[in-house]
Order: C-alpha cells, then sequence, then structure tokens
C-alpha cells in the first residue's frame, strides 16, 4: 500500500536531533528521512516549518514569517511543506513573502503553532493568514494538544478553541494536527461537527519501535479508540507520523492497529490527496 505521511519535520531545531539521537534513535538527517520513506513506502512526505534563532530555542518569538524547511540547503526528493508562521511576525513584507511561497508547487499548506505561541486559532491576528489560505486553496494544519516545549500554553492549543475557527471560516479546510491529544475525544467531535476540519494522527509518543508495540498491549490509548469511533470519519484522518520523534514505519504499523481494514487506504493515502490537492502534482 502507498502512504503519504502528512506530518513530519526536517528544519535545524536542537530539540529534533536531542530526540532523534537520544530517544526515536532515527537518523535525522536528509538521508535517514530518504531511507526511511524507502522502508515505509512513503510516496510523499509534508514537512511543517519551523525555526529557532541562536539566541532562542522553538517557540522563538524573532524568527521571521514563513518558517521554512532548513535542515540542510536542499529538500530531501518527494518531501512537500507547510511553511509555518510566527504571528509576532504578520507584517505586509512577511505577508508577501509567505505569499511567495504559496506560489511554488512544493508548498502545499500553512502550518500555526497553536499554543507554542500565545494566541487562539481565531483571533484576528491570524485573518490574513486565512486570507491567503482562501485565496490558494491551500489549508491550514493547526497544531493541538500538547505542547512539545514547557514554554508552550495549553489553553490556546486546545481542539475545542478549533470549532469557532471552522465555523467563522468556512472558506478554508483545516488539519487538526495531532487529533488534538489528549483531549482527542473533544477533537473528534469538532471533527464530527465541522465539514472543513480534519485531523492528522502525528505525534502521540516519542520513541522507539519497542515503545511504540509496549503501548498497544495496555490501555494507555484507550482515549484514543474511544474518540476514533466517535468520530467515525475515517475519511477525514490523516496518517503522519511526526518524525524525527518516531521511526516512520514502526508509527505506520502503531496507528494501523486503530484504523479498521476497510478504511486503511484513506487514512494512509487517499484523504491527504483530497486534504492537500497541491500535492498530487507531486505523486
Amino acid at each position: 500500500m502507498k502512504v503519504i505521511d502528512a506530518h513530519i519535520h526536517f528544519s535545524d531545531i536542537k530539540s529534533f536531533r536531542d530526540t532523534g539521537r537520544e530517544y526515536s534513535r532515527v537518523d535525522y538527517s536528509g538521508k535517514g528521512l530518504q531511507k526511511e520513506m524507502e522502508e515505509a513506502n512513503i510516496s510523499l512526505a509534508i514537512g511543517m516549518g519551523v525555526a529557532e534563532t541562536t539566541d532562542q530555542e522553538f517557540p522563538d518569538r524573532h524568527v521571521r514569517t514563513p518558517m521554512m524547511l532548513d535542515l540542510e540547503e536542499e529538500l530531501p526528493p518527494r518531501v512537500a511543506l507547510c511553511p509555518g508562521v510566527n504571528p509576532d511576525h504578520l507584517n505586509q513584507s512577511d505577508l508577501d513573502r509567505l505569499e511567495k511561497e504559496l506560489k511554488k508547487a512544493e508548498v502545499v499548506g500553512i502550518k500555526i503553532y497553536l499554543g507554542y505561541y500565545p494566541h487562539y486559532a481565531y483571533d484576528r491576528i491570524y485573518q490574513s493568514v486565512y486570507d491567503l489560505a482562501a485565496a490558494y486553496s491551500v489549508p491550514v494544519v493547526l497544531h493541538t494538544g500538547d505542547t512539545y516545549s514547557e514554554r508552550g500554553l495549553l489553553k490556546y492549543s486546545h481542539p475545542l478553541t478549533l470549532d469557532e475557527l471552522a465555523v467563522t471560516r468556512r472558506d478554508v479546510n483545516f488539519v487538526m494536527a495531532h487529533f488534538g491529544d489528549p483531549w482527542v475525544l473533544t477533537g473528534a467531535e469538532v471533527v464530527y461537527k465541522n465539514r472543513n476540519m480534519f485531523a492528522d494522527l502525528s505525534g502521540w509518543l516519542v520513541g522507539t519501535k519497542k515503545q511504540l508495540d509496549a503501548r498497544l498491549v495496555d490501555n494507555h490509548f484507550d482515549h484514543v479508540r474511544h474518540a476514533l469511533t466517535y468520530c467515525d470519519h475515517y475519511e477525514k484522518l490523516l496518517f503522519g507520523s511526526d518524525w524525527p520523534l518516531v521511526p516512520i514505519q514502526a508509527y505506520a504499523d502503531f496507528i494501523a492497529a486503530f484504523i479498521p481494514g476497510a478504511h486503511m487506504e484513506n487514512v494512509f493515502y487517499k484523504n491527504a490527496v483530497n486534504v492537500f490537492p497541491k500535492i498530487e502534482e507531486m505523486l
């Protein structure tokens, strides 16, 4: 089965390097990514742009919009991009740079880091970004749930806050990254209720294949099983690994354990093509 990984990282971020080396044991490099994509039969991976300066680790309030995939000078083959947005840098020149990126074939969406930056998804500060997404017919991916930094503020990343956004901006499709974990039942309701809200299933664990497999035999993910069956909209769910937090193949096997066989191809491939229409040109 062909697979699209709808959520990876390929940016020069210290915590990603440390995680790959110390926890997930992956080779966080272009060579390492290509090897894992081949092993997992990944037709395309979508990278979420993020950046940090030497003065401050992410979330860095000094970096300019758009944040890109800057781990290496060139993107590996078969990698698309959702540039990241820093709400503290959204003046006209920032928006012009973001629009310039959206005209490129490999730029297939936009990423907003709720919780890392202290603004709700529906706040006025992001409306110009949504205007661009609507104009270029690309989705906006929104971080939800737990933050990978203790400096994040969870009230801004709670999935319930996306309901108001989905209602007020019906002209844009949104992807709820991580399904709002640990508030996945709330996330499921927001996806179920709103025709323009989708979710990726990335980032639920950090670690190796051994650690992923161990979580399938305890009750740690009962909340996820409940949320997926409650939502019952497998045509709106996308596979994503959040690499380098986990090995791609190991996480694909982990997610497959939660998905009914009849919906496997949709979750692992077809839904991403539907939500990110520009990627069809890259397949």
